[in-house]
């Protein structure tokens, strides 16, 4: 199981919202990942329980310019909410939501969850994020903002237009002083604005120079005093020469292997609260193997 206590609930978030169109008047795949991922059975080998779909607002990229500000933010902060909800359910329930996505974007659902717990009992909530980029493009250091699954945890950091960064009031989501990143890119833009915000990265070379479990151990370490934490998992954080189905690969990334530790490591840690997985893009994966070793990492990780 993902922890000594809870079974995994597997909840679908199929949105693409955060995403631009891959070409003119087309959809992105990564709406079609927890169907791929479910064709490999992990609900059954995990001996999860079926949490159902929440099926996101429709893909409407239309009428967007540079300068308007986040794509769709209407309809992500709908999702947001609805998101939140449905995971808020699975913690009164008592599981451990593994959330499949999607975009980036629906991170945004489980902090906003987690800030609201915070937000009745004044304890700390954080997050380690697994992700080959920083995704904290903000009006701050932009020209523009334009697709939210490049700029969700600038977002969640409380950057950004109201209606995404202070839904509820409730701004931000997630504070740095808690806030932990694994796998980022040396050459990440964003890089040296985080760390100077106090967000503790290790980078793809120091992740593996301290070695890829210790690594994690030193995450959730370095989360500081929190009662919980979600793990966002963006699957370009692994290499391409092994995942090339994503929506932005990115070279010199982690092997399966080495994400399945973090994974293990980070979700056997009971204070981890659940995890959601994005950007997968089974259009990219015509044979589907990609999925199936995808999907077989999780399910190594979470037994």
């Amino acid at each position: 199981m993902a922890t000594r206590s809870k079974r995994v609930a597997v909840l679908d978030a199929p949105s693409n919202l955060g995403l631009r169109p891959p070409t003119p008047h087309t959809v992105p795949g990564c709406a079609k990942a927890p169907g791929a991922l479910r064709d490999h059975r992990i609900i059954q080998r995990l001996n999860a329980i079926d949490a159902g779909c929440l099926t996101p607002p429709r893909f409407d990229p239309s009428g967007w310019r540079p300068g308007d500000g986040v794509g769709q933010a209407e309809a992500i902060a709908e999702y947001t909410r609805s998101l939140a909800d449905r995971v808020e359910r699975l913690w009164r329930e008592r599981t451990f939501p593994l959330v499949l996505g999607g975009d980036c974007s629906i991170m945004l659902g489980p902090v906003l969850a987690a800030r609201r717990r915070t937000e009745r009992d004044g304890e700390h909530r954080g997050l380690i994020f697994v992700d080959a980029h920083a995704d904290f493009r903000h009006p701050g250091n932009s020209q523009y903002v334009g697709a939210a699954a490049a700029e969700e945890l600038a977002l969640a950091t409380g950057r950004g237009q109201p209606d995404l960064t202070d839904i509820g009031g409730l701004r931000p989501y997630v504070d740095t002083d808690h806030l932990v990143m694994l796998g980022l890119r040396a050459d990440d833009p964003h890089r040296v604005e985080l760390e100077a915000t106090g967000v503790a990265v290790r980078t793809v070379p120091t992740l593996r120079a301290g070695g890829v479990g210790r690594s994690a151990e030193w995450a959730l370490d370095a989360l500081g005093d929190v009662a919980t934490f979600w793990l966002h998992v963006d699957a370009d954080v692994l290499d391409p020469s092994v995942m090339p189905a994503v929506d932005g690969p990115a070279p010199g990334g982690i092997s399966l292997g080495e994400l399945g530790q973090i994974i293990a490591t980070c979700t056997a840690d009971e204070r981890c609260s659940g995890m959601e997985l994005t950007v997968f893009d089974p259009d990219y994966d015509p044979d589907g193997e990609y999925a199936k070793a995808l999907a077989n990492t999780l399910v190594e990780a979470l037994q």
